[in-house]
């Protein structure tokens, strides 16, 4: 019994590791804890003292200002919670459209740099380290100011066919409006999938078991031009264009590209494909050399090695820093409040921002949603990483 005390006592003294490391976890928990509510009684005493009211109720009242750019139907009227929306659709349309430009752009670079032609890898080295050490705001401001804006006026515009116009506005291009055709295509797209689907399958089945390649795209494409054909002749288009027009001093119709976008665009896309292409090429390189000779010993071309080999493989290597990079599209395309592109930060955490009074509010909304689009992006690609991790049986 005085052994089993004495093991109880030991185990429970702060002598043991284990007992200090709770301990000492315990008490910063609970300085956290004491630091949060002071804060906030604090927040809400000066609050009060200043007869700043707090809430969330301004998301229903009228916003009174027009807003260029909104993939959603807006009016000045609409209230503060619709500009949130509207700010959202801007932010998540910049930076889905930086995402994709700066990953394909930076992945051909990536190659380019470990090319065997000289002037090739000679020219994407330039581009890589001209264009990743410039500051991302330089950048946005050269193609805002420097070209975009010097562009002819709506009068003198450059066009395509009278189709698409380019000027100091902006790019204008035609619109598709959804016709009473929209449901009889979506029903032959959806009829093709699943045929092509279940082609695949039994062509695959077939190669196992004979040997023999038959390709599935052939009866893929007939399938989709004759259905959606049939479609169009029997419950007619299924969409029509408006195209811009040139009335009095600017385009009217079709849709348009503001400037703002196209130079935001243009810079984030740019500057973080330097660093995406630095990462496809430290991938590659990763990949043990042996696996190039492997391939080359069964005759495999220099292009079906890439794609089915070493690509594959560098892949593991390269979507944790690659993760980072779009999170930092994402974060990087606050800066559009710099050339007044209206996104979350220039909408919200400005405009309404000021309008409103409501700082604790409109800045937290703002934070929360860029933590949330952080978030979802790190999920998303951890789930993808896990998906090609190796696992070792």
């Amino acid at each position: 019994m005085s052994h089993r005390r004495l093991a109880l006592k030991g185990a429970f003294s702060f002598s043991n590791p284990a007992v200090r490391a709770w301990l000492f976890q315990i008490l910063a928990v609970l300085a956290v804890l004491a630091v949060a509510i002071y804060l906030f009684h604090n927040t809400v005493t000066n609050l009060s003292t200043r007869g700043i009211t707090s809430g969330f109720a301004f998301l229903d009242r009228s916003a009174g200002f027009g807003i260029v750019q909104h993939l959603i139907d807006y009016t000045e009227g609409d209230t503060y919670g619709r500009v949130f929306l509207v700010g959202l659709m801007n932010t998540l349309l910049v930076s889905g459209l930086c995402i994709v430009f700066a990953s394909l752009l930076g992945f051909f670079l990536g190659l380019a740099r470990l090319s065997d032609n000289w002037l090739l890898r000679k020219l994407s080295t330039f581009y890589i380290e001209t264009f990743r050490n410039i500051p991302p705001l330089l950048q946005i401001f050269f193609w805002y100011f420097a070209v975009l804006r010097n562009l002819p006026g709506p009068r003198q515009a450059v066009d395509a066919f009278d189709l698409a116009f380019l000027s100091n506005r902006g790019l204008y291009i035609p619109s598709p409006q959804i016709a009473e055709g929209m449901l009889a295509l979506l029903a032959a797209l959806a009829c093709v999938v699943i045929v092509s689907v279940a082609l695949f399958r039994y062509n695959r089945m077939h190669q196992i078991k004979t040997g023999q390649l038959r390709r599935t795209w052939p009866v893929t494409l007939i399938l989709l031009v004759i259905l959606s054909g049939l479609a169009h002749v029997i419950f007619g288009p299924a969409m029509h264009w408006d195209v811009p027009q040139l009335r009095g001093f600017n385009f009217r119709g079709g849709m348009v590209l503001i400037p703002e976008l196209a130079a935001l665009t243009l810079a984030l896309s740019i500057y973080t494909s330097a660093f995406i292409a630095e990462i496809i090429r430290a991938g590659i390189q990763a990949v043990p050399h042996g696996q190039h000779e492997a391939a080359r010993s069964l005759g495999l071309p220099n292009p079906v090695t890439l794609r089915q080999v070493i690509i594959p493989q560098a892949m593991r290597v390269i979507i944790p820093p690659l993760t980072s990079q779009y999170l930092n599209i994402v974060k990087n395309s606050s800066l559009a409040a710099a050339i007044g592109y209206p996104d979350m930060v220039s909408l919200f955490a400005g405009t309404v921002l000021n309008q409103t009074g409501q700082a604790i509010e409109t800045i937290a909304i703002t934070m929360s949603v860029y933590l949330i689009i952080s978030l979802t992006i790190s999920l998303l690609m951890n789930i993808y990483n896990r998906r090609i991790a190796l696992v070792e049986r």
